[in-house]
């Protein structure tokens, strides 16, 4: 973790499955990238119905706007995720797929996790609001 990053559990909050209740961004700059979602490089819809398939293309899609400001998922100091339904399994599912993807250290910071009715895209099931610290 950079050391102008700090992330922190009080002990008197409750444990978190891999998330930090608190980031503390010392100095700098910020970048705050548009809620990411599953379409590809000609803004198609990925994986219409397939919850994974809309994953790993918004982790593809994270990581590729990370790059472009000079940052990795590691550098990410808030994230909300949104994923249409209210079904506590599909919405545990989603995170484990999101922490195990190739932006998964991204979910290690502050983070909010909603089941929402519905997103911008017919046939959207998920999307990511990235917050990253810039190096300096």
């Amino acid at each position: 973790m950079p050391a102008e990053i700090s992330r922190i559990n009080p002990e008197k909050l409750h444990p978190t499955p891999g998330y930090h209740h608190i980031t503390v961004v010392e100095a700098g700059r910020t970048a705050h990238l548009a809620g990411q979602c599953p379409l590809d490089g000609s803004g198609a819809l990925v994986g219409p119905g397939d919850l994974d398939a809309q994953i790993d293309q918004v982790a593809a899609n994270a990581l590729v706007a990370l790059a472009a400001v000079g940052a990795g998922p590691e550098r990410v100091v808030r994230s909300v995720i949104y994923v249409v339904g209210d079904d506590v399994t599909v919405l545990g599912a989603a995170w484990r797929r999101l922490t195990g993807s190739v932006i998964g250290p991204a979910f290690t910071t502050a983070s909010t996790l909603l089941g929402v009715v519905r997103l911008g895209f017919p046939g959207q099931l998920i999307e990511v609001d990235l917050t990253a610290a810039l190096p300096a």
